[in-house]
């Protein structure tokens, strides 16, 4: 039976801690942290734990001409202070910044600040995560790395967790993640796709507070093969997981749409979600309809994570316009995120 403390009770009412790990310190990552959280009002609805270093802060905030914001070293989120940016620190020496160029040195640092803020995530010393941008190859130098998805899905011990975008318009999960399109067709099995329905279903009705939600599956192939002409998957493949879905799990998916006419239509409106079968089939519609609004959320996990839909943006690093509101997005999504789990849970212990 589920035991439900008092501790966890009090808890929904205290502010959430947000740990931010800061990304790779070249690029856009500290300026949009930093713009974040000039917003005064957000410290009403969290207490933000940077996982980096206060030189890179210190940096930014003169580059930037930036100065009234608050900021404190601590040694872990349990001194965390309310209403002021808290900084751990992932490293010991200050960090030399090449803004805009791509360095291994700012790889390192990005891997121990992402490694940490999820551990103490895991360990729920902080309530959700999120990442600023990095750059793969520099973290690629040191340790195969693909990506944040598939890194803290490693780290938190999860087999299959989804890549989940989502905005106000609408919330695109994706069945292969960063992967060469040549071995997209290796990975598309019906386990696969069965495993990723269970996932997304289970995430809205948790994370999103859906009931009963209705998923769109997206074909491979143009027009759905064609009756098989241009491929066979959507008949071999799948539309049997679709329909072992709803036998099994009882999972409302329908489908296979075929994409270009699905988001062409705008039949992703009638639908809490869509299933794309590859990375660009999914996040070219999600990111022409949601850029600079859209949150990337790791479905699935343990734990909450979040991050806002752009990369390192070394072209515009330290040069002050950078705009935050896709980062602030992630921070609210994660937010709500933690409220959705919350009253879930205490739905179960109610029903106990």
């Amino acid at each position: 039976m589920l035991s439900f403390k008092k501790d966890n009770i009090s808890s929904f009412l205290m502010k959430p801690k947000i740990g931010i790990s800061i990304g790779d310190i070249n690029g856009i990552g500290p300026e949009i942290v930093i713009k974040t959280f000039l917003n005064k009002k957000l410290f009403e609805i969290c207490t933000p734990i940077v996982y980096g270093h206060t030189s890179i802060i210190s940096y930014y905030l003169d580059i930037l001409n930036i100065q009234n914001i608050d900021f404190q070293i601590i040694e872990n989120p349990e001194c965390a202070v309310e209403g002021q940016v808290n900084i751990i620190h992932c490293w010991d020496n200050e960090a030399q910044i090449d803004i805009g160029q791509a360095t291994n040195i700012a790889g390192e640092y990005a891997l121990k600040a992402i490694t940490l803020c999820t551990q103490d995530t895991l360990a729920q010393k902080i309530d959700a995560m999120i990442t600023a941008p990095i750059h793969k190859k520099n973290i690629s130098n040191q340790i195969p790395f693909s990506g944040h998805t598939e890194y803290i899905t490693q780290q938190v011990n999860v087999k299959e967790s989804l890549m989940f975008m989502i905005s106000k318009q609408l919330r695109v999960g994706l069945v292969s993640n960063h992967i060469a399109l040549k071995d997209v067709v290796g990975k598309i099995t019906e386990n696969i796709i069965l495993e990723k329905l269970q996932i997304i279903n289970h995430s809205l009705q948790k994370d999103f507070d859906i009931e009963k939600p209705r998923i769109a599956v997206l074909g491979l192939n143009p027009h759905n093969g064609e009756e098989g002409i241009m491929g066979k998957e959507e008949q071999t493949i799948i539309r049997p997981a679709i329909e072992k879905a709803w036998k099994k799990h009882k999972i409302s998916a329908l489908g296979p749409f075929s994409a270009d006419g699905f988001f062409g239509a705008k039949k992703y409106l009638e639908f809490d979600a869509t299933l794309a079968m590859y990375h660009d089939q999914g996040l070219i519609p999600f990111k022409t309809l949601s850029f600079g609004k859209g949150v990337n959320f790791t479905a699935g996990l343990p734990i909450i994570r979040t991050s806002p839909d752009h990369g390192t943006g070394f072209d515009i690093a330290g040069k002050n316009i950078a705009n935050e509101r896709s980062f602030k997005a992630a921070l609210i999504a994660a937010i709500e995120i933690k409220k959705s789990r919350e009253k879930h849970l205490q739905i179960k212990h109610n029903n106990f």
